[in-house]
């Protein structure tokens, strides 16, 4: 009796959309990255390997690559941490927590755009709320700093226009808008650890909060923070709408935030060289998978699945 047939039906479709939507555009891209092709040319020569030796050579790329591990190596563990710090404060609330949860929720769900504008004015030098508040602390205890004591005597940095403090500004502004996403879904994850758990800790002699959290919470928490942290480090490699937002003219002060998927929009969009576009879209590929696989393989060795 010949074998059922009737599973290619549903797996079918799925595989088909993977293949169109996500398999052929890497294919393309790839192919296209050994290449000088614009849009609009009708022929595009082969060049090999010249794009990606630009990319590994150039002063311009190696700001770029500079400038993207800066903020990923900032946003990732900031707001993974604040965010399982907010969970654990929340879940621990009896009262208002339904309104802290909509307070450190709001910036997943605000505009960037428009939230970009809003930190635009308060980084101001001048009349911005940040700057003014630092001011404020001229003339105290603070000045025994000397990087205050500095900004009392000849101002405070313009955070956004200067090179030395551009990137961090920026990644301020990622931990700020991407830790309440964190922290719903660690919250999402709190849920699921068996108060039973708790009660023979404490039996066991775990009295305190944080022998609780050590020997229970965060090992029942390994599943969800796998998923936390390959998401944030996904988001955090495609930063782009606040740098265009602050920067639309290039990668802020002598390109010290210029992010990978702003130099891709930069190159393919704005200047139409689509095959170095391609390049570093496949460079950036190629980071993510192995940044994304490399801390599933470390965090996975430590999760407890129950």
């Amino acid at each position: 009796m010949p074998a059922s047939r009737a599973h290619y039906w549903f797996v079918g479709p799925a595989l088909f959309l993977m293949f169109v939507i996500l398999l052929l555009p890497i294919g393309i891209a790839t192919v296209m990255s050994f290449t000088s092709y614009s849009l609009g040319n009708p022929g595009a020569e082969f060049v090999g390997l010249t794009n990606y030796e630009k990319i590994f050579t150039r002063s311009t790329y190696e700001k770029m690559f500079g400038a993207t591990f800066r903020y990923v190596f900032v946003v990732v563990p900031l707001s993974v941490g604040l965010g399982l710090g907010a969970a654990l404060l929340i879940n621990s609330t009896r009262r208002f927590g339904d309104l802290y949860k909509t307070i450190y929720f709001l910036p997943v769900m605000a505009a960037l755009i428009a939230m970009a504008i809003v930190w635009e004015f308060a980084f101001h030098p001048t009349i911005g709320i940040v700057n003014s508040t630092l001011e404020r602390g001229c003339g105290t205890l603070l000045e025994a700093w000397s990087w205050y004591a500095h900004g009392c005597d000849r101002g405070f940095p313009l955070w956004l226009t200067d090179r030395d403090y551009a990137i961090w500004t920026v990644a301020f502004i990622g931990v700020w808008q991407g830790f309440g996403f964190n922290m719903v879904l660690y919250l999402a994850g709190l849920t699921s650890v068996p108060r039973e758990l708790y009660q023979a800790a404490e039996m066991d002699g775990a009295k305190s909060a944080w022998d609780r959290f050590r020997l229970v919470t965060w090992p029942m928490l390994g599943p969800t923070t796998v998923f936390v942290v390959t998401i944030s480090f996904i988001r955090s490699f495609q930063v782009f709408d606040t740098v265009e937002a602050f920067y639309p003219q290039g990668g802020g002060p002598s390109k010290s935030v210029y992010v990978m998927m702003f130099a891709i929009y930069e190159k393919a969009i704005q200047q139409n060289l689509m095959g170095i576009g391609a390049a570093i879209t496949v460079v950036f590929l190629a980071f993510v998978m192995f940044l994304t696989l490399a801390q599933r393989w470390l965090v996975e060795r430590r999760v407890h699945y129950t």
